[in-house]
């Protein structure tokens, strides 16, 4: 799905130039479920606003489903961005005093989706991301900061986007309601099989990937599959088998 070939970005303010990305490349198979760590400073949030068709690199290419993203105009950027791509970010986006259902549709109705439609779509991601049918005509602004992200989710989902990219999603959230959303995530990809790319800084956030990235100085230092989680799946499945 993705093939990130030699990246490079190079920021020149007011001729002051500094190297966000220093050659950065990898792939990433449909269905993967990838988190991308490191800390401030890094190049993982440029690296994420690439990967987002938010912003093209200096050198390099950014196939995203075989079509060669670094080179498009900023209206075919739009249109991989409307597409292609669902956005779940930090601050959750979404409009306080629109209801829960309104909010996911938004996409649509930019998209030119009739109503019928819409709804059904917003709905079916609703039940996807796992929100209790009782909260869709709720105001988001009723709603729990986990139930808010979640509805986000929904609304990265409703365009039916071959890649979800999350940066940073827990960040306002307390430890438990992160942990719901992060499940929100890892069921999108275990049951649905969504691709996701997760931006964090934190370990703890990261281990719920299957595979992890880690960028350090615009550069990758590592990357591995999550050893963690295969674990704790193994462990978990001989419990299960057990009780049986």
């Amino acid at each position: 799905m993705i093939e990130v070939k030699n990246i490079t970005k190079i920021y020149d303010p007011e001729g002051n130039s500094f190297l966000a990305l220093d050659g950065v490349s990898f792939t990433i198979k449909d269905g993967e479920f990838v988190a991308i760590m490191g800390p401030s400073g890094s190049g993982k949030s440029t690296l994420m606003h690439i990967l987002g068709a938010l912003d093209t690199p200096t050198s390099g290419t950014y196939f995203l489903d075989g079509k060669d993203v670094s080179s498009l105009t900023d209206d075919e950027l739009a249109d991989i961005r409307r597409d292609k791509i669902g956005f779940v970010f930090q601050s959750f986006n979404l409009l306080p005093r629109s209801t829960v259902l309104r909010n996911v549709m938004l996409p649509l109705i930019y998209s030119g989706v009739g109503e019928e439609e819409r709804d059904r779509r917003a709905r079916e991601a609703l039940h996807a991301s796992g929100l209790d049918e009782t909260h869709f005509t709720h105001l988001s602004n009723q709603l729990s900061g986990g139930q808010i992200q979640r509805v986000a989710i929904s609304r990265a989902l409703v365009n039916n986007p071959s890649l979800i990219l999350a940066d940073e999603p827990t960040g306002n959230l307390d430890s438990k309601t992160g942990e719901i959303v992060l499940g929100t995530f890892q069921k999108l990809n275990e049951e649905l099989g969504r691709t996701i790319i997760l931006i964090t800084h934190e370990p703890d956030v990261a281990e719920h990937a299957d595979r992890i990235i880690v960028i350090r100085d615009g550069k990758i230092t590592e990357d591995s599959k999550n050893h963690k989680k295969k674990d704790a799946v193994h462990e978990l499945a001989k419990i299960n088998s057990i009780k049986k």
